[in-house]
């Protein structure tokens, strides 16, 4: 796994990545409208898996939902335990859920593959599909383009999916797909969203 890399990235720009994005209020109204649609549904425990400074985990804890956050950098955990104080934080790599089979009725994970490398994107929906629940709920998001291509992330290097790739990855994980949503904003890459069924 990347998890060295993408930790020490992220660890010595916390602060500066959470002051403009530690708010839901400072991110797309599309994507409240998309998660808090999809939270809607859900029936179970929430995983809000790349969680970051907490805003999404904290966004689905004020609609009710029963959720918990994880993240590879343990200062965006420690920032996400100061301000989300009713809502449990832990530090923990995506390749590797310290949660129990079949435990999960969903999870999140909203712009939180997209440092994974494309040959480590089947181990990490493998271990979501051990985590949920059969007919659990998966959302996703991430940038989208030429399947494994890197971009140019502020952060540490990013790369874009396919929506092809991306689904065919999704069924040979024992998912399937339910809906897809674009969009291409003036000024910014490529959005999409996958949200499936475990079956």
């Amino acid at each position: 796994m990347i998890d060295d890399v993408v930790r020490r990235a992220y660890s010595e720009r916390a602060a500066e990545y959470t002051a403009p994005l530690g708010s839901v209020g400072d991110l797309h109204e599309l994507d409240r409208q998309r998660i808090g649609q999809w939270a809607d549904g859900i029936d179970g425990h929430v995983l809000d898996a790349g969680c970051g400074p907490g805003q999404w985990t904290d966004f689905l804890h004020r609609r009710g939902v029963d959720v918990s956050g994880i993240d590879l950098v343990p200062a965006f955990v420690d920032q996400a335990r100061v301000r989300f104080p009713g809502i449990r934080f832990n530090v923990a790599s995506l390749g590797n859920l310290d949660v129990p089979d079949h435990s999960l009725g969903a999870v999140l994970a909203w712009y939180s593959l997209i440092h994974l490398r494309p040959a480590e994107l089947p181990h990490v929906l493998a271990g979501f599909t051990r985590a949920l629940a059969p007919g659990g709920q998966l959302l996703v998001g991430f940038f989208e383009g030429p399947h494994g291509q890197t971009l140019d992330h502020a952060i540490t290097p990013a790369h874009y999916c396919s929506i092809d790739r991306f689904s065919r990855l999704l069924d040979d994980a024992g998912f399937e797909v339910l809906d897809v949503e674009t969009r291409q904003d003036e000024g910014s890459r490529p959005h999409a969203s996958m949200s499936a069924v475990r079956r």
